[in-house]
């Protein structure tokens, strides 16, 4: 894995004060998973920072008022439903009637008395209904009541959302800096996706920088490189890596967000214009003129 450091996790989650205990577990917890480059960690972290706020929102808000029940389950309360008064502010009811599978049409595996409340959603990724909680306890070899203690902790929040993450074939969109697609598949659709882009462009920049980047003098351009070409988000081979290494970030060769937010700050500081592409102009100048 790339260097991680808690350092690095508590500029990613700032107003969490446990940032020694998320970052022990998630060393843990992120090789089982291949959570292991700079856009897989970035990704898991700005996504599940969004999730959670900042990861102390680890158990679902069931404390409901009359007036929320008919707008957020408006399929169970109101006019010839349930009646909304009788539930507010009580989540285990709550939970037990909207969550239980006589109830719903979407099963969740919630058949025994009680299982509405007790599987909730827990975790970063909000594990809820006995049918989740019992494949990712078998996964990790617990029973469904066992994997509801686990998912209470640091490292079962992690790892129950990293099982999710494995499920969707998430490594991949975010090895593709997919922000979009990454989005959809967590939440269904697009919503934060502003602050989701934030926090994946920083958590990338914190990872892939170093912390000092030394200037670097006129160089001997290598035959490999190609400087006519055009390379963008997408992009990968020799060229990008040596781009990537004077810029003073990790040089894995795949152009990626931090590539291209690196880029944009060279090119601005060089008189270029700041688009994020490494066009004929910005290579030639890259790699034949002395860096600011």
């Amino acid at each position: 894995m790339i260097e991680f450091t808690e350092a690095m996790l508590a500029q990613l989650v700032p107003t969490n004060k446990s940032a020694g205990k998320w970052h022990s577990a998630m060393c843990d917890i992120f090789p089982k998973y291949e959570i292991n480059t700079a856009a897989r960690i970035a990704g898991f972290v700005a996504q599940c920072a969004h999730e959670s706020n900042e990861f102390k929102s680890l158990e679902e808000n069931l404390n409901y008022s009359e007036e929320s029940l008919k707008k957020v389950f408006s399929k169970y309360f109101g006019p010839g439903k349930r009646d909304a008064k009788a539930y507010a502010k009580n989540p285990e009811k709550i939970a037990n009637y909207v969550y239980q599978d006589e109830f719903r049409t979407a099963k969740m595996g919630n058949t025994k008395p009680g299982d509405g409340w007790l599987f909730r959603g827990r975790g970063l990724k909000q594990l809820t209904g006995r049918d989740n909680y019992t494949a990712f306890g078998k996964s990790v070899g617990m029973t469904a009541e066992e994997a509801v203690v686990y998912v209470a902790t640091e490292k079962g929040a992690i790892e129950s959302a990293c099982w999710f993450w494995n499920a969707k074939k998430l490594n991949v969109v975010a090895d593709a800096g997919d922000i979009v697609k990454m989005t959809k598949i967590i939440n269904g659709g697009d919503i934060g996706l502003d602050d989701r882009k934030k926090r994946f462009e920083k958590a990338l920049e914190v990872l892939g920088r170093k912390e000092t980047v030394a200037p670097v003098a006129k160089s001997t351009v290598s035959d490999d490189l190609d400087l006519s070409s055009v390379l963008t988000i997408g992009s990968t081979g020799d060229t990008v890596k040596a781009l990537q290494s004077k810029l003073g970030i990790v040089a894995d060769g795949a152009f990626g967000l931090g590539t291209s937010r690196a880029l944009k700050t060279w090119q601005a500081k060089n008189g270029l214009v700041a688009d994020g592409v490494a066009g004929p102009a910005t290579l030639k100048k890259m790699f034949t003129k002395e860096l600011i």
